[in-house]
């Protein structure tokens, strides 16, 4: 009796290490997307899907170019949302307010910098 609840149990460990390692992969791809601009920062607060679903929303922000702790710190204080706020328990409102803000920050980012060519 004893060993069979063991073996469930070690097959229930691994499976969640199989869980676990499809969200961690699958978040890499989503915020590697995020930094190349095919995806946006808005769309994921928007949309939760399930990667991001347990993800903190100062990790999904400082994914984006130019995004360090302290402008996320920021932002995130101007609208009275925790750091460690994971996307999934955002209510309607605090997604509504960063998908506002976050809209504003991106149409008022600087344009991307001229390379000077040598004469």
């Amino acid at each position: 009796m004893g060993e069979t609840a063991t073996l469930d149990a070690g097959q229930q460990h691994l499976r969640a290490l199989e869980r676990a390692n499809r969200v961690r992969l699958a978040r890499a791809e989503m915020k590697r997307a995020i930094a190349r601009g095919e995806l946006g920062a808005t769309e994921v607060v928007l949309g939760c899907p399930w990667q991001a679903h347990s993800m903190s929303i100062s990790d999904l922000l400082m994914s984006q170019k130019r995004w360090g702790r302290a402008r996320c710190r920021r932002l995130l204080t101007s609208i009275g949302v925790p750091e460690n706020k994971p996307i999934g328990t955002l209510t309607e409102r605090q997604r509504a307010a960063l998908a506002d803000v976050l809209r504003t920050k991106c149409s008022d980012a600087p344009a991307a910098p001229r390379v000077l060519s040598a004469v």
